[in-house]
């Protein structure tokens, strides 16, 4: 059937002049849903161009100073070893705003949703029929290089090795950092708590068009490619000094943001077919989100540059 549906679909998208919509709103556009119109679809492209150009040319997604430096892999230790505590900040952190961005959300698909995120952070295993692991194998079921990035927490088992924050403690273990050292508050510096806290006001808010304008920003900036310079950076962090650093955590998250960013585009496209988006507001709001990411960026480029003026 999908190998019927797909040309259809091209053809469609060809013919009308609407080639960048995705396959969910075409689908819906070949099965005339009220809601959706070949006008409604041309005049969202038009909005995309703005977004492009208005929001994704954010100096976060063209140009992070800090990850474009980390990837050479020129790191020291105690520059890593900086890197991981404010990263372990954000991850700890970020459940309060995927927390609020569920208790606010404005229906109960969009609440099922973010508790998705947040019960797969806290150690709930996708439960992926594709991927069959041994349910009694507790190290396999908190390996992220085993566990799935695809299928749902709905009848997926509970692990606390499958935490991410636990992933993220297995780093810095090797690192010579303790449990007490890394994700709490007190460990962040400013930026960082300035971008903490711009997340569970914007990703957060009670207000749905502020928080979907910031998941539709968090979810093209985590999908743009900064997670491949991370691991290319600590792959050669390792291979440099042998630290072995096990790479996991930034390893699945890379292969889960392309999902989350394709879903984001979806829902965006849902709701403007809808008429319930604010074009001007969106994209403000998105730059807000985008200017609380590069504070946390901007904060560690200036941090490791004091380690380095110290050592």
């Amino acid at each position: 059937m999908k190998t019927m549906i797909e040309p259809r679909i091209r053809e469609f998208a060809q013919e009308h002049g609407l080639h960048g919509l995705t396959k969910s709103s075409l689908g819906r556009l070949l099965a005339r849903d009220p809601d959706y119109s070949i006008a409604k679809g041309r005049r969202f492209l038009e909005f995309q161009q703005r977004i492009d150009e208005e929001l994704f040319l954010h100096r976060v997604i063209t140009g992070n100073t800090y990850t474009r430096w980390f990837k050479r892999g020129e790191q020291s230790r105690d520059q890593v070893r900086a890197f991981i505590v404010q990263f372990s900040v954000f991850s700890n952190l970020f459940l309060l705003a995927q927390l609020h961005k569920m208790l606010n959300a404005d229906s109960l698909e969009e609440m099922r949703s973010s508790k998705e995120i947040l019960a797969n952070e806290i150690g709930v295993v996708f439960n992926a029929n594709r991927r069959r692991i041994d349910p009694d194998d507790v190290e396999q079921q908190g390996d992220p290089e085993l566990v799935s990035t695809e299928g749902s927490v709905d009848g997926g088992l509970f692990r606390f090795r499958a935490a991410h924050f636990e992933w993220l403690l297995q780093i810095a273990a090797k690192l010579g950092l303790s449990f007490s050292e890394v994700g709490k508050r007190q460990h962040g510096i400013p930026s960082t708590l300035f971008f903490c806290d711009e997340l569970v006001r914007l990703y957060g808010s009670a207000d749905y068009a502020i928080s979907q304008a910031a998941s539709y920003a968090v979810e093209n900036w985590a999908a743009a490619g900064f997670w491949e310079e991370l691991i290319e950076g600590l792959s050669r962090f390792n291979e440099r000094t042998g630290a072995g650093l096990p790479l996991a955590f930034f390893t699945w998250h890379n292969r889960l943001e392309a999902q989350h960013a394709r879903h984001t585009q979806e829902e965006l496209e849902a709701i403007y077919f809808r008429g319930q988006i604010n074009e001007d507001a969106l994209i403000r709001h998105g730059n807000e989100m985008l200017d609380g990411v590069v504070a946390f960026w901007d904060g560690l480029e200036d941090q490791r540059r004091q380690i380095a003026a110290a050592a």
